[in-house]
This record gives C-alpha cells, structure tokens and sequence, in this order.
C-alpha cells in the first residue's frame, strides 16, 4: 500500500465511523488476605479513545503487557469493560455502545465483528473438521442450511488458497501457515464488516508471514473490511496499517500514519520502539541505545507520565503532571510535554521504499 493509497483511504473514510472507543477502562480488581478483601487493581487499559473508520487498518502496537490484546477482548466484549464507550456503527442499525448492551443483545452483532487469533494450533478444535471449523460461526447464527454452509465453505477456502478437498481434515494435517488461513477463512465466513486480528503472523515464519498478510490486504480490498490489528512486530505494522496507536502501561502515547510516525516519532517510547527494528548497516546496529529500567507497574503507575522512569528527556513537569493526548497535525496525537521541542530519529518507512 503506498502513501497515495493511504491518504485517500483517509478522506474517503473521514465521515464515515465504524467503531468509536471513548474513554475506555479496564482495571482488574486485586486481592489479598483471608476474606479476600480488594487492595487496589491493575489498570489493563487506562482511558482509551481512539477512532476506526470503514475501510482503513488501524494498528495497536507496545511491549507485552501494554493493554493492546485487552482492548480488542473489550470490543468484542470477551473482557466487560470496567468504564468507557465502545460505540459500533452497523449496517442498516443506529450505533449501539457495545461496553454496555447485554449478551443477548450483543448476539446479533457479534457476526460483523470477528477475531483471528494469535496461535494457530491451539485457536482450532483438534476434532472438528476444516468443514466444522470454518461452518460453525454459519451454524451458530443460522445462516443457510447443511448445503449452504458447504457451497460457503468451500468457497472461503478458495479465497485463502486452500484446495476444497481439504474440507474434511483435521487441523493436525496442516502447516502453521495453512491453519493460520483457515483461521481467516473462519473469520470470514459470517461475513464481518469489521475483523479483529491478535497477532496473527508473530507465531509463522518470515516468508509464511508475508504470504498471509498479503492475503489479509487482499480479502480487505476483496470484501471491503476493516482491520484492527493488534502486534508487537513493527515491520509488519508498518507494511499493512493506516494508522498506527501506540500504547504503554493502558494509555495511547502517540497515533498517526505509519509514513509520518515511523519517519519522526514525536514521544520517546515510539521513538525507541522503532530504534529496536533490525538495520542492515551494522555502523546504525551499533548507535542503538535501549531503554533503561523496567516497564512500568500497572497496579501501582508512577505519577505525572508513566514512561517518565525510562525516558532520557524526562523533565520536572513530566515527574508530576499527566500529559494529555494532544493533536500537533491532522491526523497526528502525541502525549508528551517536550513533544514540539524534541527531535527524535525515525527510520523512513517502508511503504516508502
């Protein structure tokens, strides 16, 4: 996808919000002593709000832990939100703010919103067949009859490049890469309008990662979907997004298009983020300097920024007060109080090349 592509994706999409996250909260309750009594909590996910509009590929990305994978639990309503707004725009249906409807009422939604799953060995059932597999979300939104499902099966394997006879296989007969498409196809199978992808390729080999994520651009373009994608792989990141959040510790410290992020990072964390991808010039390998100190607890943050500990520009301020998360362009969001005065090094990106 090349810059041109990118931004006119932008526009046309500017108006048009599929999933609207405001102020989202997921703290987890810890406790202690006999009657197990609540002594504080880990704040996953720390007032989160972000944007997805139809069409476009929206990147999560941050060190394990950051609250990235508790999000896309939030939207998909596998985690309950402890606080926050997760508005869902669906198709002929007024928005609805899936953090707080029922289960029941949640039910019809859930086909236009589906995930694929990080591990593609244990994210399919070992006694179902491929034809059971990819059949069961049909099944379980009664959608078409025994044949139907069949002629539809049969179909989304074609589209991942899978031949129809391997319909009634188990999981156990396949590659990584093949389960990890049949993992697409089941996602597919409901056809979603929006599509949750966990990292998806961070358990494939290299050139096995390139083939299924060009794949996920092609079905994109193919049935019109929307990606949330959720990794820690920055190289893949910046292949396949439009734009990109970057969290740490539960809260979004910078958004933005990938060509601009990846170029000049405006907070310290992208910017060290991004000096960990592999260079092929041993004399840049050699510059690199990796932050120091541990990530930052999530049952007890610091005061003021909590990359503050770990961050070499730090500054009184920065010690005490929480910056906020503030546009500096359009389409750019930093959370940084030195944000317009540093300048930080950025590599070009790869749509560029």
């Amino acid at each position: 996808m090349n810059n041109e592509q990118t931004y006119a994706r932008q526009q046309i999409t500017e108006d048009e919000v599929l999933l609207d996250v405001r102020n989202l909260k997921k703290y987890f309750p810890i406790h202690k002593g006999f009657l197990r009594r609540e002594v504080g909590a880990v704040r996953a996910v720390d007032d989160v709000s972000f944007k997805i509009y139809k069409g476009e590929t929206v990147s999560l990305v941050g060190e394990s832990g950051c609250g990235k994978t508790t999000v896309s639990r939030c939207i998909v309503r596998a985690l309950d939100p402890t606080s926050g707004e997760i508005s869902y725009s669906g198709e002929d249906r007024e928005p609805v703010d899936l953090a707080t409807i029922s289960q029941s009422s949640f039910r019809p939604i859930r086909k236009e919103i589906q995930m694929i799953f990080q591990d593609p060995f244990s994210s399919l059932n070992p006694r179902m067949t491929i034809f059971e597999i990819i059949g069961e979300p049909l099944l379980v939104n009664n959608l078409g009859n025994r044949e139907e499902r069949q002629t539809r099966v049969s179909e989304l394997l074609s589209e991942v490049g899978l031949p129809q006879e391997y319909m009634q296989r188990f999981p156990h007969a396949f590659s990584g890469g093949q389960r990890q498409r049949i993992g697409i196809a089941r996602a597919l199978a409901p056809q979603p309008r929006l599509i949750i992808a966990d990292e998806p390729v961070s358990g494939l080999d290299v050139s096995v990662q390139a083939q299924v994520i060009n794949l996920m651009m092609d079905l994109q373009d193919r049935f019109e979907l929307t990606y949330l994608f959720v990794s820690h792989d920055l190289s893949v990141v910046n292949q396949i997004s439009d734009r990109v959040i970057v969290m740490y510790v539960g809260k979004i410290v910078e958004t933005g298009p990938p060509q601009e992020l990846f170029k000049s990072p405006k907070h310290p964390y992208t910017a060290a983020l991004i000096s960990s991808l592999p260079k092929p010039d041993p004399a840049q390998r050699a510059t690199r300097e990796p932050l120091e100190g541990e990530i930052a607890n999530p049952a007890n943050p610091p005061q003021g920024c909590y990359f503050h500990p770990r961050c070499p520009f730090a500054v009184e301020i920065c010690k005490t007060v929480a910056p906020e998360l503030k546009e500096l362009s359009s389409g750019r969001h930093v959370s940084c109080h030195r944000a317009e005065e540093l300048s930080l090094e950025g590599i070009p990106s790869i749509n560029e090349n």
